[in-house]
Formats: C-alpha cells, sequence, structure tokens
C-alpha cells in the first residue's frame, strides 16, 4: 500500500487513531473511573458513609421495599451490598418499560432520605454505552476496541526502538518531548493495553460479529440468552395474583449454599404473579471469572427449581476475560495499578492526537488542520473538567431536587460543550493552560468537597482529587509558560 511494509503499517495506525481517537480518550478515561465504581456511588451518598451494614438484613430489606412500592413490576434486579459499597441497589421497570434505579438504604430499604444520583454507575455505562441509545452506543464502543487492538499491534511494528523507548523522555523538545511521552507510556503499560483493548471488544462480541448467533437462533435473542445463562430463565406470567413467600428465609439458605462467596445480586420475576421466580447469584470477587453459582426457587411455594454451577469451557473463557476486564476480583493495590495504567492510555490516545496536528501545522496547514487541533484542545482538556463536574454537581445541587440524577448526567455533557466552544474561539496556546488551569481548581474543589475524609471513600477521592489537581496544575504551569 505505502511501498513497505512498516510504511504501510504506519499509515494504519495514524488512520485509526484519527479516526477513533477521540472516542477511545473518553472511553478509556471514563473506563479507569469505572474501576472505582462503587467507591464514587458511596462518595456520592455521604448519609451512607458511616454505616455499617448486615448484608443479608440490608437484602431483605430492599425486597420487602419494592413489595410495597414497586409490586407490579415485571421485575425486580438487586445488588446486594459488598464491603466497598455497603448498601444494596434496585432496579425496576415501570409500565413505560424505563427503569429506575435508586441506591436503598441498608436500615430500612427506602431510597428516602438518600439523594437521587447514578454514582460511579454513570462512568461504568458510559464507558461501553456512550449515553446512546442500544445497541448504537456498545457498537461504537466495540469497534473502537477493535480499532485499539490493531493500532497497538501496528504501533509495536513500526516502533524499532520499542525497548529503548521505555528509557528515553527528553523534556522541554516540543514535538519530540510529546513523541516520548507517547511512546514510553505506550510501553510501559503494553501488556495493560492489549488487555484490557482485547477483552473489551471481545465482551461487545456479538455485536461486532452477530451473523453466528442469527444463523443458529434465528433472530431468537430470548433463546440464545436462555442458553448462555441456563438458571436464569423467566417463565412468563400466569396472569393469576400471587404473593412471595417470606424472603429472608430463601435469602439465609443461598447464603449458605454459595459457601463463604456471598449473594451478590437477586432477581424477582412476576413478583406479583403465581407464576414468580427468585433467583440468587454468588459472588465472585474471590476469582477472576465473573462465572457465578445461581440458586432459582419458586416465588409462591420456596421450592427450590434448579441450581446451576457453570462447568462448559467456553463460556468459562469468556466469563474469565470479562473478569479480566472489569477487575472485580482485584485487591486494593491491583484497581490502584488498573487506574493507573487506564489514565496511561488516555494519555498516549490523546498525546498520539495532538502529535498528529501538531505535526500537520507545522508542515503544511489549512483550515481542517487548524480545527482538529482546536477541538483536541476542547475534547483532551475538556473530558476530565466535564468529568470533574460530574462530582461538583453531585454536591451542588439540592439533595432533595426531583430527578437530580438527570441534572448531574446533563452537567457533564452542559461542560463538554462549552469546553468545545471555548477550545474553538480561543487560540490554543491560550485555551490548553485556561483549562487544564479549570480541571486543577476543580479537582481542588472535590477534595474540598470531600471533607471531613471519615471514610475509606472519601479518603480515597480526596487524595486522587489532590493527585490529580497537583498533575493538573503542573501541567498548567507548563503549558502557560509556552504559551
Amino acid at each position: 500500500m505505502k511501498g513497505s511494509f512498516r510504511a504501510s503499517m504506519a499509515w494504519l495506525h495514524t488512520t485509526l487513531g484519527l479516526i477513533t481517537g477521540w472516542v477511545l480518550f473518553a472511553i478509556a478515561l471514563s473506563g479507569s473511573l469505572s474501576v472505582y465504581r462503587q467507591e464514587i456511588t458511596l462518595w456520592m451518598h455521604p448519609e451512607l458513609a458511616s454505616q455499617r451494614v448486615d448484608p443479608i438484613q440490608a437484602c431483605s430489606r430492599a425486597i420487602d421495599w419494592l413489595g410495597q412500592h414497586a409490586g407490579t413490576a415485571a421485575a425486580w434486579y438487586v445488588a446486594c451490598p459488598t464491603p466497598q459499597a455497603p448498601f444494596a441497589t434496585g432496579i425496576w421497570p415501570n409500565a413505560q418499560g424505563a427503569y429506575s434505579q435508586r441506591v436503598l438504604d441498608p436500615q430500612s430499604g427506602s431510597p428516602d432520605g438518600l439523594r437521587d444520583t447514578l454514582g460511579g454507575e454513570f462512568f461504568y455505562r458510559f464507558h461501553f454505552e456512550l449515553q446512546l441509545p442500544y445497541p448504537w452506543g456498545r457498537l461504537i464502543a466495540a469497534i473502537a476496541a477493535l480499532a485499539l487492538v490493531v493500532a497497538l499491534v501496528t504501533g509495536i511494528i513500526i516502533h524499532r526502538r520499542i525497548f529503548a523507548d521505555f528509557f528515553t523522555f527528553r523534556p522541554n523538545k516540543g514535538q519530540r518531548s510529546w513523541l516520548d511521552a507517547h511512546n514510553l507510556l505506550g510501553v510501559a503499560a503494553l501488556p495493560f493495553h492489549l488487555m484490557i483493548s482485547l477483552t473489551g471488544a471481545v465482551t461487545l462480541a456479538s455485536l461486532l460479529l452477530p451473523w453466528s448467533t442469527q444463523a443458529v437462533y434465528h433472530h431468537d435473542e430470548r433463546a440464545s440468552y436462555t442458553e448462555l445463562n441456563p438458571a436464569l430463565y423467566a417463565r412468563p406470567a400466569s396472569g393469576q395474583p400471587g404473593h412471595l413467600v417470606p424472603i429472608l428465609p430463601l435469602i439465609q439458605m443461598a447464603d449458605r449454599h454459595f459457601r463463604g462467596a456471598g449473594i451478590a445480586q437477586i432477581y424477582v420475576f412476576n413478583p406479583s404473579d403465581r407464576a414468580s421466580l427468585v433467583t440468587f447469584i454468588s459472588g465472585n470477587s474471590q476469582t477472576v471469572s465473573t462465572s457465578a453459582r445461581i440458586m432459582t426457587f419458586d416465588g409462591v411455594t420456596g421450592q427450590l427449581l434448579n441450581a446451576h454451577t457453570e462447568t462448559r469451557p467456553v463460556i468459562r473463557l469468556y466469563t474469565f476475560l470479562y473478569g479480566l476486564h472489569v477487575a472485580r476480583f482485584a485487591p486494593a493495590l491491583t484497581r490502584g495499578l488498573y487506574f493507573v495504567s487506564g489514565l496511561a492510555l488516555a494519555v498516549v490516545i490523546g498525546s498520539g492526537m495532538h502529535l498528529w496536528a501538531i505535526k500537520r501545522l507545522r508542515q503544511r496547514p489549512h483550515i481542517g488542520h487548524l480545527i482538529v487541533n482546536r477541538l483536541n484542545t476542547g475534547i483532551l482538556a475538556g473530558t476530565p473538567l466535564a468529568f470533574a463536574t460530574y462530582f461538583l454537581a453531585n454536591r451542588l445541587l439540592p439533595p432533595a431536587l426531583a430527578g437530580r440524577s438527570g441534572y448531574e448526567v446533563r452537567s457533564v455533557f452542559v461542560m463538554w460543550a462549552l469546553a468545545l466552544v471555548f477550545a474553538l474561539f480561543r487560540r490554543p496556546g491560550r485555551a490548553w493552560p485556561e483549562l487544564l488551569g479549570g480541571n486543577m481548581l476543580a479537582c481542588l474543589a472535590i477534595a474540598l468537597l470531600s471533607m471531613p475524609w471519615g471514610s475509606a471513600a472519601t479518603l480515597g477521592a480526596g487524595s486522587i482529587a489532590l493527585g490529580l489537581a497537583g498533575a493538573f496544575g503542573y501541567a498548567t504551569l507548563r503549558t502557560a509558560r509556552r504559551a
């Protein structure tokens, strides 16, 4: 294509980075924050920070509250408390098919008195859905993940001095310094970058390669889902009213059966019907794989209908790869490495985009290069500022405001749009230090709003915010000095 194999790989590397770079930057940054999804949710519910929780009692109270306030819903989905998230989370559909999601107080089982917020769930969902309707957000994320795999492989091919680049950084050299940072961070966490991009593409493989599923199941998604998850079946409602058996004995029985793994989730299908089912899914924080043991009971009689443990090698391989990606197994140190490596990946992507723009501006600049350069500024400096706004909105909006979770999410995109418009109409030499300075102030504000640091969540959030404020402060001084 380009005269030689390496030249062709360089063209492919650059083209894929240019097409998917901005999306990948947002995905990498939100994915890094998703490592601390549960801690972020706890930080955004300061009312819960000091409570001690009995997971079994908390789940029982959550089911009781749902029975009183969402009894006509088609299903309830309850995420049980964990050490990182000492509260239950309830999800249920309304009559229009839209889902409600609320954190439930472990003492009362009710969301009353707790602020309405998505917490860390926003970053987790944005990471692979991009706040777009199904399946478009997931499809874009899947294509971007696959493009990242190819970009990393081609990057390895075109770098002749890949090991020397690991030890090379020349500051104050302009474009050379950006290239050194791109190479150094790319090589330093290369195994992580390859693993996270490949497992990300695998988890969304059904969107990338849907034809085999369509050929076998003939567009019957329910049949495909049932075969993949044989214990997670939901029989149709009978149309006859029914009442759930007391839920606490079932929870205790499932907890004993799972032998220390704990209960991760509880699904209740057709809760007010005679055909109701109660399904318990075991925890899997002690293994890399996310495969779990599952118990299903008849909701009216309490009879055990099914106890399933996944043993199929292909499914276990898939859950192992998915477990590597989401890192639920990881202790504190490993999760910290995931977080730092994810930030490094975001810097690699951002520095590559910036290198593309400044190189062409120095050669034969035209209006397209100028626009891309300014949009780069808005994306690379504006995205972290928009995400920081989410944390600030959580503390600044009135706790009892109706629909406040929606306002928190909107604040992200409003700030993002403002940053892009500002970068478009402001000279990049000025826009860079000003937007980076805004990031520094936002991170300092988050650290201050974390006080008093009375819990692990607030201490961790405050410490990370202070560290990021220092990094943004240093970057602000350097860019201001160059400007």
